[in-house]
């Protein structure tokens, strides 16, 4: 009575009560939503909603059209929140078992036999338990590109205390405690399916397990697991199966074959839609004669026994697969088997069963009379079979039978679990798609170029470590979390790759001209990138090759310009050493070798080669004396220095039209056709190229 008060007062209000269930059975035919409130040790069901999809959304039992099931599962949720009066925020769901994989392991651990096992202790085993299952299913390899599995939920087979088994250790004492548990995982693509059509429905999940899980809590309870049970799920595009043994779930399988099977034998044979056979098979247990029409449009009476012998062949098919199944998860057959699920009233199913597991006709019935073990009265009835599942989840999440039913909150918002027991905050940031580069502080990508002939290394900017808050305080990825916890995430944020300027690599002096021989020239720092002049504002690549010339001093500028550097000059009118230290507008006096023709202006193209010519020669000095050049193809004779020393490439710049200052692209330096340096020494018949190499 005081609960049908609270009811009416919610109702009049708008208000949702705190203590509410709802679980949604996301399935390949139907979507079924069930609400429920918890009386006592049982849940009181509330309301009951079914709507089927128009479509085909659901390929054995994995949601394919995301739009469309969360279209279904909204107008569920609509529909109970009309007929219960206030809104309904968070929903139980159960992932189907189309790609369940499952792993055995145990653990063990010493005790202090004065002191008796409490929760944690228990919590710590199963942990190490869950631990070991992980590492054999998804061992640690280098292969990044491995599919991500998560760990949906798991079952304790067995406990032992010293050896000796024990169905509870709580409280006990003794040397050795033992466990072991049979862990379920599913692909990420899954559980993320399932998540994602939630959150389009306007839910937030407040539970999740395995659809097999589910159904078990709601058929076979706690009491009754001490015998060799098989729950056979049998749904339209998977049949879930659960075995239990000693007070324990020891095995979850699956077959991809059920209902489906029976309704494509019948659209093959009467010619039909998928919706029209649906009908026809529904009608089979029935005892009228079943009335259809065919996608040609002409109309059909059969019996009901015609259509069962039509479709013998296709259920027996089905029931071998899931004997198979039963017989390879439980190493033989079981006591009992229980059939649940929408394909479970197929007629003939459970003796067919029987049948191939060897048992009598009476050890394989249709599940739904221990449901009402865990339910009080509803309005509806939900003793079908159909009802295992919705029912098992509820159940499940109302009684706490899900193991990753406490809450975590993260960033603000409620966290997937898919375990309990021991987890740190690196397994919570896991489970909800943070990634291990997201926690680790890495610095940005250096670069390596080659300064002056040496290999150097630019390194990345620092990087923001990750920042992580538990209860508002500072922690790290190791630290263990507890039912209530709320984590603050901030991912770590990497370093700045390196993208330096040639002015970062290089420190350039304050640039200024001086005069050499009524010659303007530039002195300061020097530098080029790969044999191109280069400015400071120049961004740098990864193997760029640098070079820099300094020129502050009389002897660096005779060696810029290729001239003796032991030659005495003048610097302003007065003699100067090598080791002067040039300044702004500095005159410089030093001979400089006379050239007997004018500068050469560069072709964009260069032809190919003449041959060389001899010219007239001046009376300046014998022709014997003279040095023969070819410089972009015209021949030049050039006095001798008059200190002697010979002729270098760079003695070639002011012969030519170009402007180092104003790149036009690559500059390309060639003597005698092979790739040349700017203080190379030339020779008497040598052939020089100097010009412009166009970008592309």
């Amino acid at each position: 009575m005081q609960m049908e008060t609270q009811k009416e007062q919610n109702t009049a209000t708008g208000e949702t009560p705190e203590d509410y269930v709802f679980a949604l059975d996301i399935g390949t035919r139907s979507v079924i939503g069930v609400v429920g409130e918890m009386d006592g040790e049982m849940l009181r069901i509330l309301a009951v909603e079914t709507v089927e999809h128009p479509k085909r959304a659901m390929i054995d039992g994995q949601i394919e059209d995301i739009e469309q099931v969360s279209r279904i599962a909204g107008i569920v949720k609509s529909r109970l929140e009309k007929r219960l009066g206030y809104p309904l925020r968070h929903v139980c769901v159960a992932a189907a078992g189309r790609a369940l994989r499952t792993q055995r392991a145990s653990y063990e651990m010493d005790l202090n036999p004065s002191q008796s096992i409490d929760e944690e202790t228990i919590s710590r085993l199963e942990a190490g338990a869950i631990e070991a299952a992980e590492c054999q299913f998804a061992p640690e390899t280098d292969d990044g590109n491995q599919p991500v599995f998560y760990l949906v939920g798991y079952s304790v087979v067995q406990y032992l205390l010293d050896d000796y088994p024990i169905s509870n250790l709580l409280d006990h004492r003794g040397q050795r405690i033992r466990v072991e548990v049979i862990a379920t995982f599913l692909p990420r693509e899954v559980v993320d399916s399932l998540y994602t059509t939630m959150h389009k429905t306007g839910l937030e999940v407040a539970s999740l397990t395995l659809e097999p899980i589910a159904a078990m809590n709601a058929a076979i309870p706690q009491k009754l697991r001490l015998l060799n049970l098989a729950l056979v799920d049998i749904g339209a595009g998977t049949s879930d199966i659960a075995i239990s043994k000693d007070g324990g779930v020891v095995g979850y399988t699956m077959a991809t074959i059920a209902g489906d099977e029976i309704t494509e034998a019948i659209m093959k044979k009467y010619l039909v839609d998928f919706t029209a056979a649906e009908d026809i098979k529904m009608k089979m247990s029935g005892e009228s004669e079943i009335s259809f029409k065919d996608i040609l449009g002409f109309e059909h009476t059969v019996a009901p026994e015609e259509v069962k012998r039509e479709t013998e062949p296709v259920m027996r098919t089905l029931c071998k697969e899931i004997c198979d199944r039963i017989i390879e998860a439980n190493g033989g057959a079981p006591s009992a088997v229980f059939l649940v699920g929408g394909g479970s009233k197929l007629p003939g199913l459970c003796e067919c069963v029987a049948e191939y597991l060897k048992l009598p006709p009476t050890r394989a019935a249709i599940g739904g009379n221990n449901f009402l073990m865990h339910v009080s009265s509803s309005d509806t009835d939900v003793t079908g079979p159909e009802f295992a599942t919705p029912l098992g989840i509820a159940v499940s999440a109302a009684l706490n039978l899900i193991n990753d039913s406490f809450s975590i909150r993260l960033n603000g918002s409620r966290a997937k679990l898919f375990r309990s027991g021991k987890l740190t905050v690196l397994d919570v940031l896991l489970m909800n798609g943070y990634t291990y580069s997201q926690f680790i502080s890495r610095s940005g990508q250096s670069m390596i170029i080659e300064l002056n002939g040496e290999k150097k290394v630019l390194y990345g900017g620092h990087p923001k470590p990750a920042r992580i808050l538990l209860n508002g305080e500072e922690s790290g990825i190791t630290a263990i979390i507890k039912a209530g916890d709320e984590i603050l995430f901030e991912p770590a944020v990497p370093g700045e790759n390196a993208h330096p300027s040639l002015g970062d690599v290089v420190h350039f002096q304050e640039p200024c001209k001086v005069f050499f021989n009524g010659m303007e020239v530039e002195i300061g720092t020097h530098a080029s990138v790969n044999g191109q002049p280069a400015k400071p504002e120049q961004k740098l690549c990864a193997r760029d090759k640098v070079r820099t010339y300094s020129v502050g001093t009389l002897r660096e500028l005779l060696r810029y310009l290729g001239e003796d550097e032991e030659r005495a000059c003048t610097i302003n009118g007065k003699p100067a050493e090598p080791d002067t230290v040039l300044s702004k507008d500095d005159r410089i006096e030093y001979a400089q070798a006379v050239v007997d023709q004018q500068p050469v202006s560069q072709p964009v193209q260069p032809e190919p080669r003449p041959e060389a010519t001899p010219t007239k020669e001046p009376d300046s000095a014998p022709a014997e004396n003279k040095v023969h050049i070819t410089l972009n193809h015209a021949p030049l004779l050039l006095d001798p220095k008059p200190d002697k020393t010979p002729y270098r490439l760079i003695d070639m710049l002011n012969l030519v039209d170009i402007d180092l200052s104003k790149p036009q692209g690559n500059i390309v330096l060639h003597v005698n056709g092979q790739d040349a340096a700017y203080l190379q020494t030339l020779a008497d018949g040598d052939y020089v190229d100097i010009y412009w190499e166009k970008r592309q």
